[in-house]
């Protein structure tokens, strides 16, 4: 009797010792202890353990539970002893709680989840700690309960917060697919201003990232309330070229008229395509409705949300570059009307040019003999020499005559000397040109003109200057264009020079300014067009055709040279830049 009381002591030892496990630890298993100890003598021991303790036989019937059991399931011993775990009232998960018992009783693991019980405090999470005792009747589960209802919200706050980053984790992921897959699709849509480019590219993209069966593309004609499908890539039988009449289908485009998308799936199969799922997306920007984007996939796919924002991002960006598109034909378009009207104008200036430069020599030919005429009758070159308004009728009529006539020839070599420029027929004839003889004898002859006006001439050259190798012819007309219109718009007591020098290894520099004349900045992109003239910028009011800076500009870039013009501070500079050797 001694030794049993001396086993039932270890086992309520043991049950203490239990009643103090680690919290972290589900189940703590002992090891089976052979016994044949009275139950009154356990149940006696167990009552005075302050740690809730219930024994169960191998049948799951409640044999006995502690007082501070009874108190934790607010339940009377009378009303457990012999009920098994679903007729215990307080017992929430009594299926978990008798596998747990049942898989201690075989020995095998089990689940370390807590049991939830209805106590006197409310609802709360228990653990169990187990052993076995061996008795007469068989072996009984002694089953010692631990409140974990702490450390399970603890838990349960920790599993949900691991799922709620898991799902912020996988959203961000499928952000980051997003934007990556729509940064893709839209560098190759906007690369393009070819529109059929545009359009495959969006299909094939948006068919291969969402790993559809197929998607196709149309455009709209909005007068002939006509949809055409005109790219797709799919798996499927093309329906590329088809034409639908809108009106046809009211429920379809009265949505993505105004600008909206929805899918479906098909109710009854098509002949072609079988059941399947569609998702439709309208092409549209702020100028109005372009088309629409049409996704096709197997009947039981409905496109999510990540999926229908990336169809609607595409068609946007399918929108922008189409309406790009279009409006780079549109320009290139006007581009080619206006090369073709200043085509036919050039071809006109040219017919014409070359009509009147016959009448006009023959005019010039009969000035020459009228004035041998008029010299042997009135002494016609001393009258002329006289001011304007001291100068005879018939003097005044032939001077003015004379002037005209040679105006009206410089305007026709000038446009008959740009139209060969511009066709590229105007013959270059290389030869060396030593800069201290050929400039100063070419400023030379406008010394006079200057002087006459109350204006200072003045060329100013390095002491030593390379040869160049250019079109003398060029270079002569080059200039005598720049000095005339120096001396035209330089107002008395201005100045006009001209500067050379070498600048690099293999270039020249010609600097020609002038003061007291400013071409105003807004006017300065526009002086080298052809008929252009600055307004009210010529003091001597001496009139211009707007054709001699054209011609220079085209001069100067037929001998490989550039210029440029500055103004501002009440001067004027043109800079010409020419390489020492011209290739021919």
């Amino acid at each position: 009797m001694a030794a049993r009381l001396h086993q039932i002591q270890g086992i309520v030892k043991k049950i203490r010792h239990c009643s103090v496990f680690h919290p972290l630890m589900s189940i703590s298993a002992t090891s089976t202890i052979p016994s044949q100890a009275p139950l009154e003598l356990l149940t006696c021991s167990l009552d005075v353990v302050a740690t809730p303790v219930y024994i169960k036989d191998a049948d799951h019937r409640w044999l006995f539970a502690n007082a501070a059991c009874c108190q934790l399931l607010d339940t009377p011993l009378e009303q457990l002893v012999g009920c098994i775990d679903h007729e215990v009232a307080a017992v929430v998960d009594a299926d978990l709680l008798r596998s747990q018992d049942d898989s201690f009783f075989k020995s095998s693991p089990s689940t370390d989840r807590s049991v939830t019980i209805n106590t006197y405090q409310g609802q709360r999470e228990v653990w169990g700690s187990r052993c076995l005792l061996e008795t007469q009747n068989g072996p009984i589960l002694i089953n010692t309960l631990k409140d974990v209802s702490e450390l399970a919200r603890i838990r349960q706050t920790n599993d949900e917060l691991r799922q709620k980053l898991e799902e912020r984790n996988s959203a961000l992921e499928k952000l980051i697919d997003f934007e990556a897959t729509l940064k893709r699709i839209t560098d190759r849509v906007r690369d393009s201003l070819d529109e059929k480019q545009i359009l495959q590219t969006a299909v094939q993209e948006i068919t291969e990232a969402l790993d559809v069966r197929g998607s196709n593309t149309s455009l709209y004609d909005l007068e002939q309330g006509t949809s055409t499908i005109y790219y797709e890539y799919t798996t499927l039988p093309s329906d590329r070229g088809r034409v639908s009449q809108m009106e046809a289908f009211p429920e379809v485009y009265h949505q993505l008229l105004e600008g909206q998308y929805f899918q479906f799936c098909s109710i009854a199969p098509n002949p072609v395509r079988g059941l399947v799922s569609m998702l439709a997306c309208a092409i549209f920007d702020d100028r109005g409705i372009l088309g629409d984007l049409w996704l096709i996939n197997d009947k039981d796919h409905g496109f999510s949300e990540y999926e229908i924002r990336l169809v609607q991002q595409v068609a946007n960006q399918c929108a922008i570059a189409i309406r790009q598109a279009r409006l780079y034909q549109e320009s290139q378009s006007q581009v080619r009307e206006l090369e073709q009207v200043n085509t036919l104008k050039d071809d006109f200036l040219s017919t014409v040019s070359h009509e009147l430069r016959t009448p006009v020599t023959s005019m010039r030919v009969a000035l020459q003999l009228l004035g041998a005429t008029l010299n042997q009758e009135i002494d016609l070159d001393q009258e002329l020499a006289k001011p304007d308004v001291e100068q005879g009728r018939i003097a005044r009529y032939y001077r003015i005559l004379k002037e005209e006539c040679e105006r009206e020839i410089s305007l026709i070599n000038d446009l008959l000397d740009l139209q060969r420029l511009d066709v590229g027929s105007h013959a270059l004839a290389l030869q060396p040109v030593k800069i201290h003889e050929w400039l100063p004898a070419l400023v030379s002859s406008f010394q006079e003109r200057a002087t006459s006006r109350k204006q200072s001439l003045e060329v100013a050259m390095a002491e030593t200057l390379p040869v160049l190798m250019s079109d003398l012819s060029s270079l002569d007309r080059i200039w005598a264009e720049l000095l005339n219109n120096a001396c035209k718009y330089t107002p008395p007591g201005g100045n006009i020079s001209l500067t050379v020098k070498q600048t690099g290894d293999n270039t020249l520099q010609f600097d020609l300014v002038n003061t007291g004349v400013e071409i105003p900045q807004d006017e300065l992109p526009r002086i080298f067009d052809k008929f252009y003239r600055v307004p009210s910028a010529d003091p001597w009011k001496q009139g211009g055709t707007g054709l001699g800076l054209a011609l220079v500009q085209k001069l100067v870039l037929h001998i490989d040279g550039v210029i440029q013009v500055t103004s501002g501070d009440k001067q004027t500079c043109f800079t010409i830049k020419l390489p020492l050797s011209l290739r021919s």
